[in-house]
Protein backbone atom coordinates (compact mmCIF):
# COMPACT_ATOMS: atom_id res chain seq x y z
CA UNK A 1 0.00 0.00 0.00
CA UNK A 2 2.91 2.47 0.61
CA UNK A 3 4.21 1.80 -3.29
CA UNK A 4 0.40 3.34 -4.21
CA UNK A 5 0.82 6.49 -1.73
CA UNK A 6 4.22 7.31 -3.31
CA UNK A 7 2.58 6.97 -6.87
CA UNK A 8 -0.18 9.11 -5.91
CA UNK A 9 1.94 11.63 -3.88
CA UNK A 10 4.26 12.31 -6.75
CA UNK A 11 1.40 12.28 -9.70
CA UNK A 12 -0.83 14.49 -7.37
CA UNK A 13 1.99 16.90 -7.97
CA UNK A 14 2.39 17.06 -11.73
CA UNK A 15 5.65 15.45 -11.23
CA UNK A 16 7.23 12.92 -13.57
CA UNK A 17 9.46 9.98 -12.46
CA UNK A 18 12.35 10.94 -14.67
CA UNK A 19 11.77 14.57 -12.81
CA UNK A 20 11.45 12.99 -9.14
CA UNK A 21 14.55 11.29 -9.80
CA UNK A 22 16.36 14.22 -10.48
CA UNK A 23 14.76 15.80 -7.13
CA UNK A 24 15.44 13.36 -4.97
CA UNK A 25 18.72 11.79 -6.32
CA UNK A 26 17.18 8.66 -6.70
CA UNK A 27 17.71 6.67 -9.66
CA UNK A 28 14.69 6.57 -12.00
CA UNK A 29 14.38 2.47 -11.93
CA UNK A 30 14.12 2.51 -8.31
CA UNK A 31 11.46 5.34 -8.12
CA UNK A 32 9.76 2.63 -10.48
CA UNK A 33 10.36 -0.11 -8.56
CA UNK A 34 9.39 1.32 -5.37
CA UNK A 35 6.06 2.62 -6.66
CA UNK A 36 5.47 -0.78 -8.56
CA UNK A 37 5.80 -2.48 -4.99
CA UNK A 38 8.68 -4.45 -6.10
CA UNK A 39 10.92 -2.77 -3.60
CA UNK A 40 10.16 -1.43 -0.06
CA UNK A 41 11.96 2.30 0.37
CA UNK A 42 14.62 2.90 3.21
CA UNK A 43 14.54 5.74 6.11
CA UNK A 44 16.19 7.83 3.76
CA UNK A 45 13.92 8.07 0.84
CA UNK A 46 10.81 8.24 2.86
CA UNK A 47 12.80 11.16 4.68
CA UNK A 48 13.71 12.50 1.17
CA UNK A 49 10.21 12.09 -0.78
CA UNK A 50 9.17 14.02 2.74
CA UNK A 51 11.36 17.21 2.18
CA UNK A 52 10.60 17.15 -1.26
CA UNK A 53 6.51 17.06 -1.00
CA UNK A 54 6.54 18.81 2.39
CA UNK A 55 4.66 15.54 3.59
CA UNK A 56 5.49 14.20 7.34
CA UNK A 57 7.11 10.91 7.22
CA UNK A 58 4.39 9.80 9.15
CA UNK A 59 1.77 10.21 6.64
CA UNK A 60 3.61 7.98 4.46
CA UNK A 61 4.45 5.65 7.55
CA UNK A 62 0.80 5.48 7.76
CA UNK A 63 0.26 3.09 4.74
CA UNK A 64 2.95 1.13 5.41
CA UNK A 65 1.74 -2.69 5.68
CA UNK A 66 4.64 -3.42 7.86
CA UNK A 67 3.61 -1.79 11.09
CA UNK A 68 4.39 -4.44 14.44
CA UNK A 69 3.85 -2.57 17.18
CA UNK A 70 0.13 -3.31 17.12
CA UNK A 71 -2.96 -5.47 17.23
CA UNK A 72 -4.30 -7.16 14.62
CA UNK A 73 -7.66 -5.36 14.94
CA UNK A 74 -5.71 -2.09 14.56
CA UNK A 75 -3.89 -2.73 12.11
CA UNK A 76 -6.50 -4.35 10.06
CA UNK A 77 -8.69 -1.12 10.98
CA UNK A 78 -5.63 1.15 9.72
CA UNK A 79 -5.26 -1.05 6.22
CA UNK A 80 -8.62 -0.58 5.60
CA UNK A 81 -8.90 2.99 6.18
CA UNK A 82 -5.89 3.95 4.63
CA UNK A 83 -6.82 1.39 1.66
CA UNK A 84 -10.11 3.45 1.26
CA UNK A 85 -7.76 7.12 1.50
CA UNK A 86 -5.81 5.78 -1.68
CA UNK A 87 -8.88 4.41 -3.81
CA UNK A 88 -10.58 7.96 -3.35
CA UNK A 89 -6.84 9.65 -4.00
CA UNK A 90 -6.65 7.52 -7.33
CA UNK A 91 -10.45 8.14 -8.26
CA UNK A 92 -9.07 11.81 -7.97
CA UNK A 93 -5.83 11.63 -10.38
CA UNK A 94 -7.57 9.69 -12.92
CA UNK A 95 -10.32 12.14 -12.83
CA UNK A 96 -7.97 15.26 -13.23
CA UNK A 97 -5.84 13.42 -16.03
CA UNK A 98 -9.33 13.28 -18.16
CA UNK A 99 -9.98 16.92 -17.32
CA UNK A 100 -6.46 17.70 -17.95
CA UNK A 101 -6.67 15.87 -21.86
CA UNK A 102 -10.15 17.39 -22.69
Amino acid sequence: MLHRALRLVRQYHNESIVGLSIALNIPKETIAQLESGESSPSVDVLQRYSSHFDIPVPSFVFFSETLGTQGRLSKRLRLNLAGKVLDVLEWASKKNEKTEKA
